[in-house]
């Protein structure tokens, strides 16, 4: 039982973590929270196939990955999409300024390709070593760097076209 509680405080320790992880991959708050209570859910299930000793982020991160794959399945087949966040909720705030540039980022972000968010969030958000994000993809670590370069280049494009247009 103790094994039990320890590692549920210690999901709970990375629940910002791994909400961050699920906006990059849903985009939607309500969205990234289902998911992540999801992921949450299914790591409190299937404890046992943790294996202590590995890192506990990066098996939750497949938790997430893998239930981000699962849902965008049921979409398609259902093809039904969640409504939208409510847009412009901090309109007139101190902070519009960092707010419209956080949004810029994000739909910049929401261009890319699955793979590319995938590796966005887990590398440049997340801060996982290569290794350890190639883990939890199931992909070569040269894949990954190869995905990340080409994600870098299409932010960069995707931004420069934003600032031309503003």
């Amino acid at each position: 039982m103790d094994n039990d509680n320890a590692l549920h405080d210690d999901i709970a320790a990375l629940l910002p973590r791994l909400r961050r992880f699920a906006r990059t991959l849903a985009w939607h708050r309500e969205d990234a929270d289902d998911l992540v209570q999801l992921a949450v859910e299914r790591a409190i299930v299937h404890g046992a196939s943790y294996q202590p000793g590995t890192r506990l982020d990066s098996w939750l991160f497949r938790i997430i990955k893998n239930a981000w794959i699962d849902e965008v399945r049921a979409r398609t087949r259902r093809s039904e999409l969640f409504a939208p966040e409510e847009e412009g909720e901090h309109v007139g705030d101190d902070f519009a300024e960092a707010h419209q540039q956080r949004m810029a980022v994000q739909k910049a972000v929401s261009l890319l390709s699955e793979e590319h968010r995938l590796v966005v969030g887990l590398v440049l958000v997340e801060g996982l070593p290569y290794k350890e994000a190639a883990d939890v993809l199931d992909i070569p670590v040269g894949t990954l760097t190869s995905r990340l370069a080409r994600a870098r280049s299409a932010l960069q494009e995707h931004l420069s076209e934003q600032a031309r247009t503003v």
